[in-house]
Order: structure tokens, then sequence, then C-alpha cells
């Protein structure tokens, strides 16, 4: 019996169909992993393609090792020259052979969020700009979306026109972007911009590697941006052997760059492309199937698909309606805690919600309970305090270039170097084009500082010196156990930390010796570049534990990729899920990616799945009254069943005579009729609500004053139904749209 007999037809069709481009349209659970690595293995055993010629990408590193271990078992040996890794994984390898052509040097550091904020800061402070108006994650926000559409600083600049703000965060782009390369160093979005500017700027270059990979394969290519589009289409340009795997449904990642066009207008850029529909879910139960269809077909933007099973209708939805959002919390830890005493395990459970906000009442009620969990995407092993301080001095071992990680030990320990000093040693380095590192090693030129400074600089740098010695001679295992003592690191711990914490700090220590040795057994030529490299590429969801028994809290973003036999959704309120901002936006895009969204969470079920909404919620410290979800609406009541819970819980938690007092009289009111107030709009009065475009005292083009924002000029007025949409550029707080009610914009002069 052949390996491919156990696929389905429309599954051979997509290993068998290997010649030109291919868009495989591979809905949740429909078995796409399956598809590409049999694909891949049908290349190399029947087609005698050189694995040396196969490039796979994906997403993460867990789904990297995965499908390389799949196919390796598919074929009995190892898939060899094979390149089966992520986008970054992949460039990162490019650049560290060809950086050069580009004018780095190919040792550069890559920096996480953490890197980049130190220093948009230190540019924001050079430029003496102020940090409430220009702040630091919306100015990264802002160049990474520049970065994902291939834009540089003068792209960004020209596009700014007459607004300020916006002309601002060019200049800092092009002052950030020098620091970088100063720095030798790469964030993740240049890591993908810098592979395109090679492949544009040194043809021979593109030719090695598209002479190289003439069989190319992206999975996850719905979530793609421009740059990555640009990326594969330069590679793919010479052999056009290119099958991309995706479900535009699945797509939810616009506020990372992703652009679902990519997937949706496949057959405009390769007209020639074969599209395989792969609809049989091998996942879930029917009946949660047809919910998810039922959701995700009111999107206009989308590829016709609708999944389907064998594995039998399964059980109704469950669709809970609780009072608050802590009997909705009380309500689902109690029943996953009397389902887990009926034999299931704890990690049959995640529960899942729109906003990070949202697990607060969870957590308390699961400590309540008893309920072991894990909160997913909170920080990330890499980001703590401890991890980065020793990955500082491994990158200054490393690449002493890198003036972030320079400056985050150059007084871990304390060594008396403070920051005037530092600062003086940057202005230094700035006027005399050098870098921070050799700066600080000459710091007997910088005429300001005492003789006693220049000693524990030169103390430190001399530090560095033998620690560079000992990395040629030992181990990355060795050598981080020998930084850590040699710094007396426990002892400066012991400075702040309780005994406590220490442990638990000196304990993730430990765990990253473990990741070095880890990566010295499994790497042919370990290098301390290369697992620096491996360590900034690793992402959060990649280290989730599937044997730890506990149940899984996240958002409904984190939860893509992964499924559970047991599924909660909470908050699903119009407001919450979709988002506010979704629903009066007036852009139906963004109503579209929050359905896809609820298509995700819906389909990570495969057993059971659990709706629920509060008709109150505590919003911004005010009590608000929710109405359901208008994705509830959207599945047919025949699909839906009440589990006993909800509305038959207590009907309140609190004991404030005043709380419970208000929750009655809102609960008797019940207007799903009508948008979500709040308890003040209750007392003082909802806004007023302008008849008509006449009446709000402006139009489009003139002038206006905010009371937070001050002046700006009003662009577009849409009604909203019940309210006016305004968008109004101001003169420094930039695009903002609100509605008009609650904006009280003045006309001025």
């Amino acid at each position: 019996m052949s390996i491919y007999d156990t696929l389905n037809e429309q599954q051979r069709q997509g290993v068998f169909t290997t010649e030109g481009p291919v868009l495989l349209l591979a809905g949740a659970g429909s078995g796409k992993t399956r598809v590409l690595t049999h694909r891949i293995a049908y290349l190399i055993e029947e087609k005698d393609v050189n694995p040396y010629n196969i490039l796979a990408i994906t997403f993460t590193n867990k789904a990297a090792a995965e499908m390389r271990e799949r196919v390796d078992k598919l074929l009995g040996m190892d898939a060899g020259g094979a390149w089966i890794m992520t986008f970054h994984a992949a460039c990162v390898r490019i650049l560290r052979r060809y950086i050069e052509r580009i004018g780095y040097a190919n040792s550069f550091t890559i920096y996480d969020t953490d890197d980049q904020k130190t220093i948009v800061r230190q540019i924001l402070k050079k430029m003496d700009l102020d940090p409430k108006q220009y702040k630091d994650r919306a100015v990264l926000s802002d160049i990474s979306r520049a970065k994902d559409e291939l834009k540089s600083p003068d792209d960004m600049e020209l596009e700014s026109g007459a607004n300020y703000h916006a002309k601002m965060v060019a200049q800092v782009y092009r002052e950030y972007q020098r620091q970088m390369k100063a720095n030798n160093a790469l964030d993740f979005d240049d890591i993908i911009c810098r592979t395109v500017e090679l492949f544009q700027s040194c043809p021979d270059v593109l030719d090695y590697y598209g002479e190289r990979f003439r069989y190319i394969m992206v999975d996850e290519y719905q979530d793609t941006n421009m740059a990555q589009f640009k990326l594969v289409s330069l590679l793919a340009s010479r052999f056009r052997n290119l099958c991309v795997v995706g479900d535009d449904d699945q797509s939810i990642y616009k506020f990372r760059g992703a652009n679902v066009r990519n997937i949706l207008d496949f057959e405009s850029v390769f007209p020639e492309a074969v599209v395989i529909k792969l609809e049989q879910n091998y996942r879930s139960t029917q009946n949660i199937l047809d919910a998810a269809n039922s959701v995700i077909k009111n999107n206009n933007k989308r590829k016709d698909k609708s999944l389907w099973t064998d594995k039998g209708s399964g059980e109704k939805i469950a669709y809970n309606i609780y009072n608050t959002a802590y009997e909705e919390a009380y309500g689902i830890v109690s029943d996953i805690k009397r389902r887990a005493a009926e034999g299931n395990a704890y990690n049959d459970f995640a529960v899942l919600y729109r906003t990070n906000a949202q697990s607060r009442a969870l957590e308390e009620k699961f400590v309540e309970l008893g309920v072991p969990y894990r909160i997913y995407g909170a920080v990330n092993f890499y980001a703590r305090k401890e991890i980065k301080d020793v990955l500082a001095y491994l990158k200054t071992i490393d690449n002493a270039r890198d003036e972030v990680a320079v400056r985050r030990i150059i007084n871990v320990p304390k060594r008396g170097i403070g920051q005037t000093t530092i600062e003086k040693a940057a202005a230094y380095a700035d006027e005399n084009g050098m870098s921070f590192y050799a700066a600080v090693a000459n710091g007997r030129d910088i005429p300001s500082l005492s003789k006693a400074t220049v000693g524990k600089l030169d103390s430190f740098c001399t530090l560095i010196s033998a620690f560079r010695a000992k990395a040629g001679q030992l181990s990355i295992k060795e050598l981080i156990s020998d930084i850590v003592e040699s710094i007396k690191y426990e002892e400066y711990l012991a400075e702040d930390d309780e005994p406590d914490e220490i442990a638990d700090r000196m304990s993730n220590i430990n765990e990253l010796i473990s990741k070095a040795a880890a990566y010295e057994e499994t790497t042919d030529m370990p290098t301390l570049s290369g697992f620096l490299e491996e360590v900034a590429l690793v992402a959060d969801i990649d280290n989730m534990d599937e044997n730890n028994n506990v149940v899984s809290l996240m958002t409904l973003h984190s939860a893509k990729g992964l499924e559970f036999p047991i599924v909660y959704l909470a908050g699903m309120e119009d407001g919450n899920f979709p988002s506010y901002m979704a629903i009066s936006s007036g852009d139906q895009s963004d109503l579209e990616e929050e359905r896809r969204l609820c298509y995700v969470g819906i389909t990570r079920a495969r057993q059971r799945l659990v709706l629920s909404m509060a008709k109150q919620r505590m919003v911004r410290g005010e009590m608000m009254l929710c109405k359901p979800s208008r994705f509830i609406r959207e599945i047919p009541a025949e699909l839906l069943a009440e589990s006993g819970q909800g509305i038959r819980k207590p009907a309140s938690f609190s004991n404030d005579a005043k709380v419970k007092a208000a929750e009655s009289a809102m609960r008797a009111a019940l207007p799903w009729n009508r948008p979500a107030f709040s308890m003040q709009d209750m007392k003082k009065g909802a806004p007023q609500v302008a008849a008509s475009a006449e009446e709000l005292g402006y139009t489009e083009g003139d002038r206006v004053k905010h009371v937070k924002f001050g002046n700006g000029t009003v662009q577009k007025i849409v009604s909203g139904g019940r309210d006016f949409e305004v968008t109004v550029n101001f003169d420094t707080a930039g695009v903002k749209k609100m509605f008009a009610s609650f904006a009280k914009l003045v006309k001025i002069d």
C-alpha cells in the first residue's frame, strides 16, 4: 500500500500537481500539513528532485520542526538539503552569507521588541519629541507597517505631506535605521526587507537562490505581508513552481501587516495557477463546522468553500448568558472543574477571548476554585530580566557593535558606571563615528571623564575581552555558566530581590543553559552567533508544552494553529467581539477580519464548543450593558443549546447594595435593540445625537477643535446608522475616527 493511498482525492491532487503555480485552499483542520509533507516526499521519492532544490516555508519553528520530522518519517531517511524552516530563519541563513554585499557585517544581531523600544526612546529624546505625543510603541508600529510594505524613510516622509506628526515619525524612522546599521543589528522586519533588498540589488545572489530552489512551498500564505510576497515572488520567478497553502477565512493578522489580498489575488498574479480546495475537516464535529460555516459565509471578500466531516454531528453548541463578567468566569471555571472530575484532563480545555484584559476575571476564578491554568502570550521566557541580562553579555561578546546590549550590561552588576558616563560615551561615539563599545574602550580620550571613571570602563572592557577569549575555548553552555559565576550575578540579584524570586530567576538561567546544551547537541556546527539567532527567532507559542496538564488561556489570535477537545469562547458581545473599533470604523474589512477571528476560534474545538456572554461588563471603571455578538446571531438557532448555566446562576456576586440595585435596574431594561451604554450615561443622560449631518455644525474640510486632541481638519463624515462617524486629521495627534455625539467637535474659523 502506497503512503499516498491514505489521502483523500483533493489531498492527492495537491500532492501530485507539482509543476507550475498551485493554490491550495486548505480549510481549518483539513490536513494541509499532511499534504505538504507528502508533497515534499513525492517530489524526492517519485520525481527524483534533489532535496537541495526544495524550499518549504512555515510561520513557526514548531511547525517547521514537525514538518521536517514527518517528511523524514515518510521517506525513511533524512530529507537532507531541503530547507524546511520559517521565513525569518531562511532569510537569516541567506543574510549570514551575503549581507556584507549591502553594507552589514555577517555577525549582525537580531533585536527584539524591547531592544527596538530602547533605540526609539533614545531617538525621541535626542530629537526632543514629546513621548506623550510620540509613544515608542506607536512609532515602532508605524515603522513596522512601512517595512511590511517595503517603504523607506524617504517614502514615508513623502507620503506624510503636510502632516507634521507623520513627518516626524518618518524622521525617527530614518534615524532608527541609521542606528540599527551602526549597531550592525536587524529587527524582525529588517530580516525580510534586507533579503529583498539583497535580491534586488545583487542579481547574481537572486540567480543563485532562484536556481537552487526549483520547488517552493509556502504554508499559511494568508498571513504573508507585502514584503514576504515580494520575497517569494522573486525566488519563484525563474521556475514558477510555487505552491502556496492557506485559508483566506483564517487571515487574522492584519495588525501585523498580513495582507489577505495576497491569497485572494493569487490567480491574478499567477493566471496559470491550479486551484485545489481542501474542505474535508478531520478535527471537529459537523455541528461545530456548521456554526463556523454559517458565520464566515457573511464575509463578502472570500473564496467560496464549506467545511464538512464524516465524524458525525456531535453535541450542539452550548450558549450561556451570564449577568456579569465575574459570573461568566465562575461559570466557565466551575464547568471545567466538574468535567475534569468526570475524567477529562485539564489540558483538554482552552478558554479563548478577544482581549488580554478579559483574563483577569478568569484568573481570579481559576485561583479561587483551585483549577491549574497557564496564560499563553504573557511574558515570553526570553523577555525576562535575567535572561535578557545574560543574553546581552553573549551579544556583546559576539558583536560589540550592538549598543543596546552593551548599554544593558555595562553596569550589571553595579560597577559605578552611571547614566551620565553612558551618555558622555554615547555622545563621543556619535561625534567620532564609532560604536558605543569602541568609545567605552577608549574612555581615556573622552575629556570630561575622570580617571576613576575611565578605570571602571577599562575594567568592563577587560572583562568582555576575557569572556571573548574564553568563548573560543568553552562550549556555549560553559560560557554562560562562567559569565554568571564571574560577575556574581546571584549576589547582584540579592541586592533587590526576595529569596524566592532569586531562586526563580536562577532557575530560568539554568533553563537557558539547558537550551544551550540542547542547541549544541542538535547542531552540526554550533556557534555563539547561531545560538543567539535561534533564541531570537523563537516564538512563545513554540514553547507550549502539550503534556503540561493545565487549562490553556489565550487570546483568539494566539490560538491560531492549535486545537483542543473542549473550547470556551468568552465575551461574545458586540463591542467586545467584534470589537467596538471594528464596528465603528466604517471599514467593512475590519468587521470581516473580526468574523474570520471568530471562525478561527470556533474551529479550534474538536468535540465541544461553549459560547458565553455577559449582559454587563465593567469597562474602564464603568458598568456597561452588552448585547449578544452579531456572530452569535449568525449561527442557526438549531445548532445552539442551553446548558443549564448562565442566567440560572445567582444574580450577583457583589455584596454592594448600590451595585446590586444598578444591576437589577439594567437587567430590567434589557435594551438588546440598541448599543450598550454606561451607568454614567444613565445618570447624566446619553450624548445628544444629531438628526442630520447639517446639525453637526461642521462639514468635510472644516477646521474643528477637540477638547483632548486640539485643532484638526475634518476629512470624512459617514452616517453610522445611530450616529455620525467623523474622521479628523488633527495637527498633532494624527488621524482619529470618532462618533460625533461623543467627540463634541467645535468648528473654528
